[in-house]
């Protein structure tokens, strides 16, 4: 575990415009000042951060600062969830200064055992603890390159006349330019004796083709908050789940890992709760999630790792008998405790629940 600074360091921002708001006051600070306990400012707000608050700025700010619109990254070209370096975001002139900020939230987030609400294609992973991209990563991020380049180490491309030089042809904005793989390749043609250097330096040019700045900047804010060696110790896939944590909900490992106060597994709320949980598919117990500790995100080990403002704290379902039966379940996000209302039965709470999961954003004190 990396051990945090003594103190807390304040991080004013807007929920209405939180990528930029937050990218000034994050960029002020001294990167060793991040290391100190956050406390997250949303204007106009007047939540206690003892945690909460800073789990649900990690999930806001993971959803804007990532989101393609912005043009800093874009889908891979297999699906629309995994996220790469876009080649142009140089269109926006500040671009590195952003791709520096984001390495910096990515690396708060590790340090201070949060999570990201957002995931990249593996190679991205890989290049992060500088290990070698290999033609089988390609797969996933794109089929199509990665079957024609199977197809040139299976077959004799001299034999089918295939004419290639260890160069290749790189569009930006329409405009195409000619990027050599190695020196004076656009001068060397590809043959069967030397196709398998051509597979490998293409598929490094393909991960890495105009984003080496890019992923440098990233690189510096993150390594400004956890150094290399932290994460050299894992390999991409975990560290994919340190950054990002568990995307499926595990229902069952949830119900293993949960606590009750004034009630129990067996009290009828508690029952209809559950219920009400397996009904929902996985973005909706997701946001559950969410609504209750502040992430969609579950810890690499489950839920038996979950933190709250002090600590390791398990999910809690209260009973809280004072709240009138036809009032919303609330949330408590430092403390990842929902108290429900005596609910009459199962329809009452499902419409209750489903309502406060779907519709309620902010904090306030109690």
């Amino acid at each position: 575990l990396l051990a945090r600074q003594a103190g807390q360091v304040d991080i004013p921002c807007k929920r209405t415009n939180v990528f930029e708001t937050s990218y000034i006051s994050i960029m002020k600070i001294p990167a060793e000042n991040l290391k100190k306990r956050l406390n997250i400012k949303f204007a106009g707000e007047d939540g206690l951060d003892y945690g909460g608050v800073a789990r649900e700025w990690f999930y806001l700010l993971s959803h804007e600062m990532l989101n393609p619109y912005y043009g800093l990254f874009q889908y891979s070209a297999n699906d629309i969830y995994t996220l790469q370096i876009n080649p142009d975001s140089g269109v926006n002139p500040d671009h590195l200064s952003y791709f520096t900020f984001i390495g910096r939230v990515i690396g708060m987030a590790v340090y201070h055992n949060h999570y990201v609400d957002g995931g990249f294609i593996m190679p991205f992973y890989k290049r992060m603890l500088n290990r070698k991209v290999q033609l089988a990563d390609m797969e996933s991020v794109d089929p199509e390159y990665h079957r024609s380049l199977v197809w040139i180490l299976e077959n004799d491309i001299e034999e089918v006349g295939m004419e290639m030089t260890f160069s290749v042809d790189q569009d930006s904005f329409g405009e195409v330019t000619t990027v050599e793989l190695k020196a004076d390749g656009a001068n060397i043609a590809v043959t069967e004796e030397n196709k398998k250097e051509y597979v490998s330096l293409v598929t490094a040019w393909r991960f890495s083709r105009g984003i080496e700045k890019q992923f440098a900047a990233f690189m510096k804010g993150f390594n400004e908050l956890v150094p290399q060696n932290y994460i050299a110790v894992f390999d991409e896939r975990e560290l994919e789940l340190v950054i990002g944590g568990l995307g499926e909900v595990d229902v069952g490992d949830w119900r293993r890992n949960t606590d009750y106060k004034n009630c129990s597994a067996d009290t009828p709320v508690c029952k209809w709760f559950w219920q009400a949980v397996e009904s929902f598919d996985n973005e909706r117990r997701a946001r559950l999630l969410q609504f209750v500790t502040g992430t969609c995100r579950v810890p690499v080990n489950g839920f038996k790792e979950l933190h709250g403002s002090n600590g390791p704290r398990k999910f809690m379902i209260e009973l809280v008998a004072r709240l009138p039966d036809n009032s919303l379940p609330r949330a408590h996000t430092c403390f990842n405790r929902i108290d429900l209302p005596p609910y009459k039965d199962y329809s009452s709470l499902l419409e209750k629940l489903t309502l406060a999961v779907e519709h309620t954003v902010g904090f306030g004190l109690e």
